[in-house]
């Protein structure tokens, strides 16, 4: 079976487009809309638009720039989970004395920054940092801009589904490039799902905008890839894309979801997929 491991998902071209339609949305909001909370836990709309501010000055300081200030006490994942953490919210607490009109200013100028310093990136070279969330040690450049991308689009849907204005980042060309890097992670998801090797589960996301990817138990791991003809899922899990980037983001939780998705065949191989996580805080 061909796996997509190693297939990059090509990204870069529409980083462009992602901050001209934050901007634009930026723009059209009243006072009362930053205000507005969202799924990213306690924070309002300012806050989430604050945190993609922080996003793009931490790239650009730190792998353009060279400057890494503070660093984990703890280098395990957990540890990793809980610096970022710490570092997000102190972050946005300090961005709240900032106007809007101040974030959209620094969002335009730095994203533009950020977008020329991708650029130089060789896609094929190695990460600074890794996707741990797919359980890589080391990650091309490719994967790195592709996390990125889903990080960018994930908080502008947050930003977007507190202001009922959705649609935009769920046209095929957006939203499929950040559903097929966040399946990048089933394998690392399913590492503990015991299953007779030649075991194939399907998760399939709905509408023209998702697709279909199938998981193959070999000897030693879970594979993804495309559907391959002829073989026989022992269980599919179907996803609306409204839950699917909801759930792998943790704006919903498995028990949440599980009535919103379709399951057939092997239900506890099906649920399995709803556990991924895609996002590292």
């Amino acid at each position: 079976m061909p796996t997509t491991q190693s297939i990059p998902i090509i990204t870069l071209p529409l980083f462009a487009e992602l901050d001209r339609l934050l901007l634009d949305l930026l723009h059209t909001l009243s006072p009362a809309d930053w205000q507005r909370p969202t799924l990213a836990r306690q924070w309002t709309v300012h806050d989430v638009a604050a945190h993609l501010l922080d996003g793009s000055l931490r790239t650009l300081s730190m792998l353009r720039d060279g400057h890494f200030g503070e660093a984990p006490h703890d280098p395990s994942y957990s540890g990793l989970v809980a610096y970022l953490n710490r570092l997000n919210a102190d972050w946005v607490r300090a961005a709240r004395r900032l106007s809007p009109a101040v974030l959209i200013d620094w969002l335009a100028q730095s994203g533009a920054e950020y977008i020329a310093y991708l650029h130089t990136l060789d896609l094929w070279a190695p990460a600074t940092f890794s996707v741990a969330w797919a359980g890589e040690r080391e990650s091309l450049n490719w994967f790195h801009v592709a996390r990125d991308y889903t990080e960018k689009w994930h908080h502008q849907q947050q930003i977007r589904a507190a202001v009922g204005q959705t649609a935009p980042l769920l046209e095929p060309h957006l939203f499929r490039p950040f559903v097929e890097t966040m399946l990048r992670g089933l394998p690392h998801a399913y590492r503990a799902v015991d299953a007779p090797a030649g075991t194939v589960v399907q998760v399939r996301i709905e509408t023209e905008s998702g697709g279909a990817w199938q998981l193959v138990k070999t000897a030693n791991a879970w594979q993804l890839g495309p559907p391959e003809p002829g073989a026989t899922p022992a269980a599919e899990v179907a996803l609306p894309p409204e839950v699917a980037w909801r759930l792998f983001t943790k704006g919903l939780s498995p028990m949440e979801a599980r009535p919103l998705v379709r399951v057939s065949g092997h239900a506890v191989l099906a649920e399995a997929a709803l556990r991924l996580v895609a996002v590292m805080a």
